[in-house]
């Protein structure tokens, strides 16, 4: 474990903890953690997590803004549901998006693990842009994600990390509960 992984796991869990409770102050802090990481994965040669990192700074400050203004008329996101449109289409073109990044990592690159790699990387994509619109069912897709990573990053022996994602996925699934509350409460 490095300093770097250290900091940028702490504030991950800051991050997501916040995001559990829709405090928006999880984006900002959320964009420090996904830049230490990418720097962290770089090192590593995880480029598709790299590129992920890279895409979430972005992510964050997309999710910063609609759960301030995003509502419109000053006001934040509610959450909402996903129609079974919405949910088809984001998962095809996750899916999609997992074939073209793995093609890509594998010929361009000596990326280690190049298809696990980029499928984590498509569908944590569509999570960070379910939640960023604040549609619960971001918290099933962590949920599913982040098992997936803790199986990962033990593979690669980032030991650390992986606790960090059996973390993550504790969390999303106090996500669930919460965003799901908030979402009936609302009705």
């Amino acid at each position: 474990m490095t300093t770097l992984e250290l900091i940028a796991s702490t504030l991950g869990v800051l991050a997501v903890w916040l995001t559990v409770r829709q405090n928006p102050l999880c984006w900002p802090i959320g964009l420090v953690m996904v830049l230490l990481y990418a720097w962290f994965f770089f090192e590593a040669r995880l480029y598709s997590q790299v590129l992920l990192n890279g895409v979430f700074a972005a992510m964050q400050l997309y999710g910063w803004w609609q759960w301030t203004w995003g509502g419109g008329q000053g006001g934040g996101r509610p959450v909402v549901g996903s129609t079974a449109m919405e949910m088809g289409v984001g998962l095809a073109v996750a899916a999609l998006g997992s074939v073209g990044l793995g093609l890509l990592m594998t010929m361009a690159t000596e990326a280690a693990c190049a298809w696990p790699d980029a499928a984590l990387t498509a569908f944590s994509l569509l999570a960070q842009l379910w939640m960023a619109l604040k549609r619960w069912q971001c918290w099933v897709l962590w949920i599913a994600v982040d098992v997936l990573f803790v199986a990962f990053f033990v593979f690669q022996e980032y030991w650390f990390t992986a606790g960090l994602y059996g973390l993550f996925t504790v969390l999303a699934v106090m996500g669930l509960h919460e965003w799901r509350q908030s979402k009936f409460a609302v009705q």
